[in-house]
């Protein structure tokens, strides 16, 4: 029988959202079905704009999120059509959310990550049980609340004997360590497509350089891309994670001030080469013997980026996930199909070699249908 779960991520790109429908069964995930959604405009704006205080920010928080999951019933609609299934045949789907705050362990300690969600509405839309709020348990026990794919990458593409990296490229990347002898590693890189879709999108328009193909005409600023690098985020050693609280567009402003006069295709450069830097160096600093690096998310589709990875890790093989089995912008969706099934079965996940939480946990809060 088949065993369904549907995943929907919507993450710190602000692209929109995917959804996979994930049949369990198998000894590997099988995903039955895909589907995409962008975001409207304005609730794109709205979301962007929550990242930050203002006036307001509780109601129109509640009423982005209320839209939000209406995009997300849209995409269900989409997968169980997309399959010809039933609301019935579906065990539970795991939403994520849209992250607007990731502060773990700041202010008194224990801090907070909050992702803006309506899961009982979502539950009223579709019939399905939902399962959502995955990092907050997290972030209570002592960790940073992310990255959670890692569990995930491990039980997709772990071989036993061999040491393999993942790395996910989204609004943010992250990167995780696979080791030969069952340990893992996982945390966030840095920025990933986040600074440079909003760029792209302030100076030609469009919400991402397709393929990289515009950032490829420029030529990388060595005195930017150094005092970007200096951050203080990128020499602390993991468990660590980030967002857009950090890289976000006033971060990038600040530090273009100093360097005025700059070609906007040479700023484009200087950004994927900062993600390409970041992601390159955390492998060399904690792996510096890996052979295979797995690439998905959205940066897998970005060409330049991909053959600055290739530059920069002479000796790894780098290659999308679709090399793998899956495509680049299925792996996290599907992730959180994953981990819905986990929580739904209140099988905990041992966190402390990704987010330093303190033991095993079951994550995700559970609304009926």
């Amino acid at each position: 029988m088949p065993d369904f779960y549907i995943g929907l991520m919507s993450g710190t790109s602000l692209d929109g959202v995917d959804g996979v429908l994930a049949d369990f069964s198998p000894t590997t995930p099988l995903v039955i079905a895909h589907a995409s959604a962008p975001f409207p405009a304005e609730l794109k704006a709205e979301l962007l704009a929550l990242n930050a205080s203002g006036p307001g920010e509780l109601h129109r928080a509640a009423l982005a999120g209320n839209a939000l999951v209406r995009v997300y019933a849209q995409v269900v609609e989409q997968l169980l059509e997309g399959a010809g299934a039933t609301a019935s045949s579906v065990q539970a789907i795991g939403a994520h959310g849209q992250t607007v705050r990731h502060r773990p362990q700041e202010f008194d300690g224990t801090g907070y990550t909050l992702q803006l969600n309506q899961p009982a509405l979502l539950a009223e839309l579709t019939g399905i049980d939902v399962i959502a709020d995955f990092r907050s348990r997290d972030v209570a026990a002592g960790g940073q609340g992310a990255p959670l794919a890692p569990f995930f990458h491990q039980a997709l593409f772990g071989r036993r004997g061999e040491t393999v990296g993942v790395l996910n490229i989204g609004g943010i990347s992250n990167l995780t360590l696979l080791r030969a002898d069952g340990t893992m590693l996982g945390f966030d890189c840095g920025p990933g497509n986040g600074l440079m879709d909003a760029w792209c999108m302030q100076h030609t328009a469009q919400p991402f350089d397709d393929g990289g193909a515009w950032g490829a005409g420029g030529t990388a600023v060595p005195a930017l891309l150094q005092a970007l690098l200096a951050e203080s985020y990128f020499a602390k050693l993991p468990p660590k994670s980030t967002g857009r609280d950090l890289f976000n567009e006033p971060w990038l402003a600040g530090h273009l001030k100093a360097h005025g006069g700059l070609a906007a295709v040479d700023v484009q450069a200087t950004l994927a080469e900062l993600t390409a830097r970041a992601c390159s160096a955390d492998v060399l600093r904690h792996e510096p013997g890996l052979q295979r690096l797995i690439v998905c998310g959205g940066g897998a589709l970005n060409t330049y980026l991909m053959r600055r990875l290739r530059a920069l890790l002479p000796d790894v093989q780098v290659a999308s996930s679709a090399d793998s089995g899956l495509p680049p912008l299925q792996v996290e969706a599907t992730a959180f199909a994953w981990l819905a099934r986990k929580t739904a079965r209140r099988e905990k996940l041992e966190l402390t070699s990704t987010t330093g939480a303190h033991g095993a946990r079951v994550l995700g809060a559970v609304y009926p249908a």
